[in-house]
């Protein structure tokens, strides 16, 4: 498929900035872009996007697909196409060269596509569309135009392969024995291949995934789990369809063994036996992909991937034996999906996902429908959302969740209705992710969207949110918040949000104390938060989020500012810095020393009144060779503070009475937690590229190192950060693709 395009302007004013791959978002650069909807089903399309520099993005759309800031679909696809672009006398003009390889189209001799085009002008951040896209209407890809009579298309046979290698060194500090030195080294190989028109199997054999960026760790002092990311391209690139439920968290899929920690502290506090080998990642032995759209607009995907089992090694050295500990049995993950478009932007999903574990480790199997009914008009939908989750073995149980919401989604006024229901036995966090089951939600909300212009403003939202929820077995009233909130978007373009989350009584947290029966008071509170940003077309652009809290206890306030800063020295050079900053004067929780959640001698709970200081800075930039060629950086320093108050001991009603049997000071934490990454980036040719990696960080036995009591002040623990011991990476990758239809032309 090729397209030309001609865009018309004076060249002196056209903007020509350099970025990395996928990332035009805010950048100060023109862009133009196609849209292809090729089955036709306003609902599903593709989007290829090239700017002023031949910098290229694009993206997968689908119904639940984020959209804002020049962002139409999920980005973290990859496809292997061409563009080329020239600046004119009077404009510049772009070539874009998309082989039929790199999308899916049905087997019709005649055929008829959406298609729609953009374009970006930076300098007054004007839109322009060739079929108008009203952002009153619900959905994007039912505005687009008309492609008809499309004759003769042939699919070609779609195969491709990337064989990689790659090769590095690895140096981890550890508390009792030193450094422990790794050679990294690895070779696997991705295979596509159309089995027919319109499905695709996607394979990765041996798969290392090594340079990724770091994760934003925090000193986790919450009763649920942390989440993460996805940074893995195999996980991000065309998984919208195993998205589409909810239920699939990748990142269950070689994640650090169950046992590694165990082990971990173990041979950290034995004084008999050493920690030989105890890997802190699951390898894949392999993962695949099955997924399209058949002419009848039925999507079906399938993925499975295959985790080896794990052991560590731990030797006495007394007698120089050596013991094997399993940390993580063999498994297979498995997803089925499929996914009917309906008329009217409507559909139903069936999304099925299932673990199977070796041995007598415990199996599991989720089951979703969705459904999502619009009216002809486009103007009103009702969602329904079923969920049962089957865990199997000794002990195992079963549980349910829906989700049931009804609303008006066009229209300057949009509101909707919602009802939520988690049994205490959902379960999905085998292959998903869910924070706490055993609830019961009703929330609503209304909101006025000013989409035209006015004096002052380009956009202009107001809103307020109602959400009530219950411990749903043994019924209990939980928590009432009420969100009222506005979003003003200026003629100058710079925005302001502004919102005022109020809890008007006191309600119950069943979770924090992670205790059966031992429920947590707490106390009603109001907010405000305020955030907002300048105009990105600027070489600064700053970015702000205040916000306070306060509640009727004394000396309760709670405070939050983040502000960030990007600067454009150059078409080349970018960086970025982010400074956030919590603090909460009386912050009530579990008590946590840094390490473990804290317990008496009897099993109750502590309960901390503490004073919480959380700060993050991240330094973030790129420098840009060419188009295709830049070096990328991101720097994160964390520290978080707590220093215990008071104590106290829960009440049957959900109240504390204070214990002085205990020291506070005693549960006081000091956590620090460093991340360099580096990486230098080459597409030498379509597909292919090369990439050496560097990554430094404090080592995880250091991140409560630094002594809190002497060291109080932020910069004080980031001056010895560094004085404690790091691990350091360095790695190269090499990854060429392989294409059937050019080798075939070559011969």
């Amino acid at each position: 498929i090729y397209i030309a395009a001609y865009l018309y302007d004076d060249p002196r004013l056209i903007r020509k900035q350099f970025t990395t791959r996928d990332n035009h978002n805010r950048s100060d650069a023109d862009y133009f872009s196609v849209f292809l909807d090729t089955y036709n089903d306003h609902q599903n399309a593709f989007q290829f996007l090239v700017t002023t520099r031949n910098v290229q993005t694009d993206s997968r759309v689908s119904p639940t697909a984020t959209n804002g800031f020049g962002q139409y679909g999920d980005i973290s696809w990859d496809a292997v196409w061409d563009s080329k672009i020239q600046m004119q006398k009077d404009g510049w003009t772009v070539e874009i060269k998309i082989p039929h390889f790199s999308i899916r189209f049905a087997k019709k001799e005649i055929q008829d596509w959406g298609v729609n085009f953009l374009r970006f002008t930076r300098r007054n951040n004007e839109t322009t569309f060739w079929n108008p896209v009203d952002p009153n209407i619900s959905g994007f890809v039912n505005q687009f135009g008309d492609l008809n009579n499309l004759q003769s298309l042939a699919p070609p046979l779609r195969l491709s392969f990337s064989p990689y290698v790659s090769a590095g060194n690895r140096s981890t500090p550890e508390l009792k024995s030193g450094y422990r030195k790794e050679w990294l080294k690895s070779g696997g190989l991705d295979v596509k291949y159309g089995l027919n028109e319109s499905f695709t199997l996607d394979a990765t054999l041996i798969p290392d995934f090594g340079q990724v960026i770091s994760d934003n760790v925090v000193n986790n002092i919450t009763p649920f789990e942390q989440q993460f990311l996805e940074n893995r391209p195999f996980f991000t690139e065309g998984t919208e369809l195993f998205n589409k439920a909810g239920i699939f968290y990748s990142r269950r899929i070689g994640k650090t063994p169950p046992g590694y920690f165990d082990v971990k502290a173990f041979t950290d506090t034995s004084t008999i036996y050493d920690n030989i080998k105890n890997p802190s990642v699951t390898r894949l032995y392999n993962a695949l992909k099955f997924s399209g759209r058949n002419k009848h607009n039925l999507g079906i995907g399938i993925f499975n991937s295959v985790t080896q089992s794990v052991s560590a090694r731990v030797r006495n050295r007394i007698d120089g034996r050596d013991s094997i500990i399993r940390t993580e049995d063999l498994a297979n993950y498995n997803i089925i999906v499929l996914d009917q478009v309906l008329k009217n932007r409507s559909y139903i999903t069936f999304t099925n996902t299932n673990v199977m574990r070796n041995g007598s480790a415990r199996d599991a199997n989720v089951a979703a429908l969705d459904v999502a009914l619009y009216d002809r008009a486009n103007t009103y939908a009702l969602l329904l959302k079923p969920r049962y989750s089957k865990l199997f073995g000794e002990g195992g149980y079963d549980g349910f969740k829906n989700t049931t919401r009804v609303g008006k989604v066009s229209g300057r006024w949009q509101w909707h209705v919602l009802n939520e229901l988690e049994t205490p036995g959902y379960n999905p966090n085998d292959l998903g992710f869910i924070l706490s089951p055993n609830e019961f939600t009703v929330a609503g909300s209304l909101s006025y969207n000013l989409f035209t212009a006015t004096k002052n403003f380009l956009n202009q939202r107001y809103a307020i949110g109602v959400e009530q929820s219950y411990l749903y077995r043994p019924w209990g009233y939980q928590k009432t918040e009420i969100r009222p909130s506005v979003f003003w978007f200026f003629k100058n373009f710079w925005d302001i949000s502004i919102s005022v989350p109020f809890q008007p009584m006191w309600y119950n947290d069943y979770f924090e104390l992670q205790t059966p029966g031992k429920t947590l008071k707490r106390s009603p509170y109001y907010s405000m938060f305020v955030n907002g940003s300048s105009d990105s077309r600027k070489k600064l652009f700053v970015s702000w989020n205040l916000g306070f809290a306060e509640g009727p206890l004394p000396s309760d306030p709670f405070n939050s500012v983040q502000l960030g800063a990007r600067y454009r020295f150059s078409d080349r050079l970018t960086v970025d810095a982010t400074v956030t900053r919590q603090y909460d004067n009386g912050q009530w929780g579990l008590a946590n020393n840094g390490r473990n959640f804290i317990f008496d001698g009897a099993g109750d709970p502590v309960i901390a009144r503490r004073k919480f200081t959380d700060i993050s800075t991240v330094l973030s930039g790129a420098y840009n060779f060419t188009s295709r060629m830049n070096l990328t950086f991101r720097a994160r320093h964390y520290w978080n503070r707590l220093q215990n108050t008071n104590l106290y001991r829960s009440q049957p009603d959900g109240y504390w009475n204070e214990r002085f049997d205990l020291t506070p000071s005693d549960f006081n934490a000091n956590y620090n937690v460093f991340n360099l990454d580096v990486f230098y980036t080459w597409d030498f040719r379509l597909g292919s590229r090369i990439i050496i990696g560097y990554k430094n960080w404090l080592g995880n036995d250091y991140l409560n190192a630094v002594e809190g009591t002497k060291y109080r002040d932020y910069s004080s623990n980031l001056g010895n950060v560094f004085s404690r011991p790091h691990g350091n990476e360095v790695t190269l990758r090499f990854i060429y693709f392989l294409n059937y239809t050019d080798l075939k032309k070559k011969q």
